[in-house]
């Protein structure tokens, strides 16, 4: 299990916010989902910090909690016509996606500042190793 380095929930609110985890006060991002190279205040190095397709797969559990998971409950999305209930369905699903994955992308990147897990301990993480 990995030590945290960083206090955690400051540096993944920080993270949720685009901020950057270390001071919170310079941008995180700086295009929709390219992380800045580093801080603009305090000249972190932001690229270190691994987010991969865990933001991805932690977006689409939120999204399909959110709103696939309630849509099979109620009956009349089924019995409806598709030329109705896909773009009331498709146009949310879009949304949501679209706005929260920038945020749980920031917060993926403060958790690993906290956890101190940079680009360069790759080599620890692969099953690689194990063989």
């Amino acid at each position: 299990m990995a030590e945290i380095a960083h206090p955690l929930l400051p540096s993944v609110f920080r993270g949720l916010k685009g901020r950057c985890p270390a001071c919170g006060e310079g941008k995180l991002f700086w295009k929709y989902l390219k992380v800045s190279a580093r801080c603009e205040k305090c000249d972190h190095d932001l690229a270190r910090y691994p987010a991969d397709d865990g933001p991805a797969y932690l977006t689409i559990l939120v999204v399909g909690h959110l709103i696939v998971a309630p849509l099979l409950f109620f009956p009349i999305v089924w019995q409806s016509s598709p030329a109705y209930s896909l773009p009331l369905i498709l146009i949310p699903l879009a949304v949501l996606t679209l706005a929260l994955l920038p945020r749980i992308k920031g917060g993926w990147i403060g958790l690993m500042y906290a956890l101190g897990v940079k680009d360069t301990d790759a080599r620890f993480h692969t099953a690689d190793a194990a063989d």
